[in-house]
């Protein structure tokens, strides 16, 4: 088995985001030449279950983000927060099976905000910077 050097590492970043707050079009221009984009479409971020997480993570994903509204700022009442604690549940996962919590990571973006994911994402790459590629994968 060959070993991936850091110069051969692109990593894998799968996003579910609600409909509100990110569009396709914006992971597009995420793509680029330092990652891949996996996008994901929910009609709430509340949708997003611990298994689908996990599952990202087992289809070679390198990192999860999920990307929330804003809190208080729900159409749908709570669905961020309960994306949230769903995200802190996969988290202790993640440490228990040896993946690290780091991995996986929820962000709360505004409609629009194209600088918030951004940074979300550059945050996320520079994570896995020390992290490597998934061992799980």
């Amino acid at each position: 088995m060959t070993a991936i050097t850091e110069k051969d590492f692109k990593p894998v970043i799968t996003i579910f985001h609600c409909i509100n707050t990110f569009s396709e079009a914006e992971a597009l221009d995420l793509s680029g030449d330092n990652c891949e984009i996996r996008s994901v479409k929910l009609a709430c971020s509340s949708m997003v279950k611990d298994v689908f997480l996990l599952r990202a993570f087992e289809a070679g994903a390198d990192a999860v983000v999920v990307f929330a509204c804003p809190e208080g700022e729900c159409r749908y009442i709570s669905g961020n927060l309960r994306a949230g604690k769903r995200v802190e549940r996969v988290k202790g996962l993640l440490d228990e099976i040896g993946l690290d919590r780091r991995r996986l990571a929820l962000f709360n973006i505004a409609t629009g905000d194209t600088d918030a994911v951004k940074q979300a994402t550059d945050d996320t790459l520079e994570v896995l910077k020390q992290l490597g590629p998934n061992p799980a994968a």
